[in-house]
């Protein structure tokens, strides 16, 4: 076997079984209106001074999508705007308690959606799997994201 191919596809897989289960145990606790790219934006805006464009950038996509998308979660009453204190023509994304709340059950759903792998490698390597995770990813403030 290829290391060098298997761990990208083994990743991705990860990945991908992650963000579902971690979506779908945030649907079953009230959230139903949520997608998971909702909890790759929450991520973003809960670190604090983000924007419509600090969260394209976060996010992979265009200004126009990501104004998009935080327009539907104003509209959904998870996300506010305040005015920039330094920028007139920008404005600051927070939470509301609605986004704080969903957030919260991402992170209690991401506890448990990684338990069994937790369990399965033990709480030693699975720390230093974490570990090294981290040092292969960008630098920068690491929140979960769901």
């Amino acid at each position: 076997m290829d290391d060098a191919l298997a761990f990208p596809a083994l990743v991705l897989t990860l990945s991908g079984q992650l963000v579902q289960e971690i979506h779908g145990r945030v649907s079953q606790q009230g959230f139903e209106d949520l997608r998971p790219a909702h909890g790759f934006a929450f991520a973003r805006i809960s670190l604090g001074d983000a924007t419509t464009a600090d969260l394209a950038e976060h996010l992979g996509v265009t200004k126009q999508a990501a104004a998009q998308l935080v327009e539907e979660l104003v509209r959904k009453g998870y996300v506010v705007r305040h005015p920039h204190p330094r920028d007139a023509r920008a404005r600051l994304l927070g939470l509301t308690e609605a986004g704080w709340a969903a957030t919260r059950a991402a992170d209690q759903a991401a506890r448990a959606a990684v338990a069994p792998w937790r369990e399965a490698l033990g709480e030693a390597r699975f720390s230093e799997l974490v570990a090294d995770l981290a040092r292969l990813t960008s630098p920068g403030p690491i929140r979960p994201a769901w």
